[in-house]
């Protein structure tokens, strides 16, 4: 599998995602800048990444801008090719703006930004994300202002009857209803779409991949991508 990472002006956390897939999975990357139009070289069996950060400044809305860029357009002919797509916090955001994932990131219920390590629990096995992941509690950092996912109610509904939730916030204990860090309804951390080929978590695996800081977490969550 080789990995694409869209960069957009005010992306963050590209070089981060670059370098854990690079370095700590052992992956292809090719960096893809915001402007371009051309992914030929990459297959349904490949990876677009749209990682976090604040596309276009935020203005507007968060990812709102960055989901007319051009690079998106072919992101969006790939996804629905069957191509894997995953985005991570911003890009999370913009799978939303995009109409790729359905919902929205509001604003954290305590109207603070938050940084700091959170648990998460895998919450199916019947994606590629999930797949070769156990129930175990893995704690996993986030860094966002605007994280808590809302739908309505007949979307959540069916988001949970097709199993489309991938993580929910949990404790240390992998107990899911004590913690919740930004107010996300049912307590979702990432979530797919019905075809289970595009992700969206709030959550930054890509920062605990290496036992150089103490946390390799992440690497479950992309190894299970990679190999399914």
């Amino acid at each position: 599998m080789k990995f694409g990472i869209v960069v957009f002006p005010g992306s963050n956390c590209d070089q981060d995602m670059a370098f854990a897939l690079r370095y700590d999975l052992g992956q292809k990357v090719e960096m893809l800048w915001h402007k371009d139009r051309d992914i030929s070289t990459f297959t349904k069996e490949d990876c677009i990444v749209l990682p976090g950060g604040f596309s276009y400044g935020d203005y507007l809305r968060c990812g709102a801008l960055a989901r007319f860029s051009p690079m998106m357009e072919r992101v969006i002919e790939h996804a629905n090719r069957g191509g894997k797509v995953l985005g991570v916090c911003n890009g999370f955001q913009i799978l939303c703006e995009s109409g790729l994932l359905p919902g929205a990131l509001l604003q954290n219920d305590q109207q603070q930004f938050i940084c700091k390590n959170v648990f998460i629990t895998n919450d199916n096995r019947a994606s590629a994300i999930n797949k070769s992941l156990n129930s175990s509690p893995r704690m996993i950092p986030i860094a966002h202002g605007e994280g808590r996912y809302y739908a309505d109610s007949n979307t959540i509904h069916t988001l949970e009857e097709n199993q489309q939730v991938i993580f929910r916030y949990c404790d240390a204990k992998g107990e899911v209803g004590k913690q919740n860090p930004n107010g996300s309804a049912n307590h979702i951390a990432g979530i797919c779409n019905e075809s289970r080929n595009v992700f969206g978590m709030m959550p930054h695996p890509e920062r605990a991949c290496s036992s150089l800081i103490g946390n390799e977490d992440g690497r479950a969550i992309f190894e299970s991508l990679i190999q399914n």
